[in-house]
């Protein structure tokens, strides 16, 4: 069982690491190894770690696949969409110093590429943008965009500054799309690329459909200058967002399992 344990913790290291630390290219379809084959392979495994329970590695297996195997968001061609959310990724300290407490970051490149990819967007389809402040900026100063909508971080009575987590722009943006005349419509997802996936869903799980525009390329590429530490290199990042995936995870299935408390 060791020796198992061993081969499968090396291997499971070498996909999540060696693509995120050398920067290489998703393998083609065709040249990655079948999901029914991973599948079979993590039940295997996660079986002899229980101690023979293949029941519950069985309920585990597809979690753990879909987590930490699967970072593609489901897609949808433009035509679908009634509206563009933009969600935006890192940032930079303040230029000019100061308390950051109390002085907002700088947007960054990361985020102004995700602007770019949002023009892309909008000159195909003309539908209202919903953006992350850091990405809004960008709309108004580069492209003079629009009917964009800022979803701006929360700055308190003594000039405290809370910036929104991924869950409190998309709950900002619903209570935007309520009041919309044709009621909440479809949502045209834009993320950084390994944050896409968990944009969708996030927008999902607050009542709006939500999907990625198909043939539309995000960023990717990480900077090491960004003032959030989990945002500077692909290996951490992908940490965080499956911590993060986990964690909206667990709310779920323990609502499912016990909806009565």
């Amino acid at each position: 069982m060791t020796m198992q344990r061993r081969d499968f913790a090396a291997a499971l290291t070498a996909a999540l690491a060696a693509p995120a630390v050398l920067g290489a290219a998703p393998a083609q379809a065709d040249e990655r190894r079948g999901e029914g084959d991973l599948s079979r392979d993590m039940l295997g495994a996660l079986t002899a770690e229980l101690g023979g329970d293949r029941h519950t590695a069985k309920a585990l297996v597809p979690l753990l696949q879909d987590v930490g195997f699967d970072w593609h968001p489901e897609t949808a061609p433009l035509k679908k969409f009634d509206f563009v959310v933009a969600y935006g990724f890192g940032n930079r300290p303040p230029a000019g110093g100061g308390d950051p407490a109390k002085v907002l970051f700088e947007p960054g490149p990361v985020n102004e590429a995700l602007a770019d990819t949002v023009a892309r967007v909008r000159s195909r389809i003309d539908v209202p943008v919903y953006a992350q402040w850091e990405i809004a900026r960008f709309l108004d100063s580069k492209y003079g965009m629009r009917d964009v909508t800022s979803i701006e971080p929360v700055i308190a009575a003594d000039g405290t500054i809370t910036y929104l987590s991924t869950d409190g722009v998309a709950a900002q943006i619903l209570e935007h799309r309520k009041k919309a005349p044709g009621g909440v419509g479809t949502a045209c997802v834009i993320g950084f690329r390994d944050h896409h996936k968990r944009c969708v869903q996030t927008t999902r799980d607050r009542a709006m459909p939500a999907y990625a525009p198909a043939g539309i390329t995000v960023p990717g590429t990480y900077d090491p200058e960004s003032g959030q530490a989990w945002t500077r290199r692909r290996d951490l990042y992908l940490v965080h967002d499956m911590v993060a995936q986990l964690t909206v995870l667990r709310t779920k299935l323990i609502a499912q399992a016990y909806p009565n408390g």
